[in-house]
């Protein structure tokens, strides 16, 4: 996949119109230690308030984080909080010539409250955008002037009024006539205004709602189902293709004939933390690709995995071409990290909330006790990392026999499991030296009560977890190894 990565380079060429609701996004963050004795609520304590772009204006940002030259029209109100929306549009970098303003329209806010990393509450101001026939016309009239020079038309639907039904077709309209491929991230359930769309980008529900047939991707005969009632919505409303995204699931590409074959992809996610955004991010994402003259399937991949990341992110938020590139190119020499790197990316793991943990050993002939042991260790953390005692170590603790497998082949089988995120070989005798670098969360080992286990003891004293894992009797390396040996078995 890393092949990929070429694309990412030709980002920086790509002119991008999106076009849609605009939206500020405040996140107030804090604590909540008490229920207030007024009434059953917890009582927030606010430490924070950070304030971003939402809406089409989160497809702008993740445009301009992948390096795109973007272009943004829509409808904001004369309030403090519409100019908030266009300055931080202007900050980005982003074109911002074909922004209104509408007199007596408040601009839509979304604030949430959240506690570590948990929402408490989500409150909307908002009012119905209603276009006048003169605020429609001074719009049209300027997209009809950048029109020419774009590679691609983005339509962000959030429903907040802003794509009626004389608007949308009026766009949709010129780009055809440009021969401009418009891909929409939809909201209605009625097609008919997007009629002339190359690719509508409905997430499940929002599929579920427009074909009127209940599915899940589970079933077996799902992707069949599916592509029957996407190719039905394609024909009823002359719409080119649908890409569903499935969540958990993936995504599946629906051709609007049957000349193509449907596309499949399972998700990229190890870990969902946030998924404010994502759709956001998957369609600035498939915009950039497709005005870079990738294929759909290798468009849906990149997507795919930008989707993975920013939802293992907080709040809204973006994925730049960097973190793209670094993503396509992780493989399980990548996953094997030297000390400085673990500690470099623990850090950054920390920084955005995620409990780090660790466990450690020589694991030179794995056996169920360890897979019960990583699956139990995972469960108490966001993100595992494995430490691995070196080839020389484990010679110095289990004699000059040992080990049978090298450290190279010990962490290439470690990093085959799904449980394990990272490894980092040590030449210590023990991990106590690493995991004064690294500092995780929480460590997790079967077999060791604190009182005769130093490394759980110094995570514990920094305000760390310390989990003694329940140990699987009758397997262990060593007794695997001597039976081997034992010429009577």
């Amino acid at each position: 996949m890393s092949s990929l990565s070429r694309y990412i380079d030709h980002f920086s060429k790509a002119k991008i119109l999106c076009i849609g609701d605009l939206m500020l996004d405040i996140f107030i963050y804090g604590s909540v230690n008490r229920v207030s004795p007024e009434a059953p609520v917890p009582v927030l304590l606010e430490s924070r308030e950070k304030n971003m772009l939402g809406g089409a204006g989160n497809v702008v940002a993740n445009l301009r984080a992948l390096g795109c030259q973007t272009f943004m029209a829509g409808i904001v109100g004369e309030d403090a909080n519409g100019q908030s929306l266009r300055s931080y549009l202007d900050n980005l970098g982003a074109d911002t010539r074909l922004l209104l303003e509408k007199k007596g329209y408040t601009t839509s806010v979304k604030t949430r409250y959240v506690a570590g990393n948990h929402h408490l509450l989500r409150v909307d101001k908002e009012e119905m955008l209603h276009l006048d026939s003169e605020l429609s016309e001074q719009l049209l009239n300027l997209v009809d002037q950048c029109l020419p020079d774009m590679d691609i038309v983005l339509l962000s639907d959030y429903g907040k009024g802003f794509f009626d039904n004389r608007i949308t077709p009026a766009l949709i309209q010129r780009c055809r006539a440009l021969k401009k491929n418009v891909i929409v991230d939809p909201k209605r359930i009625d097609y008919s205004c997007y009629r002339g769309a190359a690719l509508v980008k409905p997430n499940l529900k929002e599929f579920i709602a427009a074909a009127g047939k209940e599915l899940h991707p589970s079933d077996p005969d799902f992707e069949e189902q599916a592509v029957t009632c996407g190719q039905a919505l394609c024909r009823k409303y002359d719409i080119g293709n649908l890409l569903v995204t499935l969540s958990e699931y993936g995504m599946i590409f629906i051709p609007g004939t049957k000349r193509t074959k449907p596309i499949r992809l399972a998700t990229e996610a190890r870990e969902v933390f946030d998924v404010s955004g994502a759709g956001d991010t998957s369609l600035a994402v498939l915009g950039a690709a497709m005005a870079s003259g990738t294929s759909m399937k290798d468009a849906m991949k990149l997507a795919n995995v930008a989707s993975g990341i920013v939802v293992g992110k907080f709040g809204t938020a973006c994925v730049t071409g960097n973190e793209l590139k670094t993503q396509l190119s992780t493989t399980t020499s990548s996953r094997l990290l030297t000390v400085r790197e673990a500690v470099k990316l623990t850090k950054s793991l920390q920084e955005q909330g995620k409990v780090v943990g660790f466990t450690n050993g020589c694991f030179d002939i794995l056996h169920p006790g360890h897979l019960h042991s990583f699956d139990k260790a995972r469960e108490s953390c966001d993100v595992l990392f494995v430490g691995l005692n070196s080839d020389a170590s484990v010679k110095r603790l289990k004699g000059n026999t040992r080990p049978i497998n090298n450290e190279k082949s010990r962490a290439a089988l470690l990093l085959a499991l799904k449980s394990v995120d990272y490894v980092v070989i040590f030449n210590d005798d023990t991990a106590l030296p690493l995991l004064k670098q690294l500092q995780p969360d929480v460590i997790a080992k079967e077999g060791y009560p604190l009182d005769r286990w130093p490394e759980g003891r110094y995570v514990v004293s920094y305000g760390g977890k310390a989990l003694e894992l329940p140990r699987i009797e009758g397997f262990s390396s060593t007794g695997i190894i001597s039976k081997m040996n034992d010429p009577s078995c």
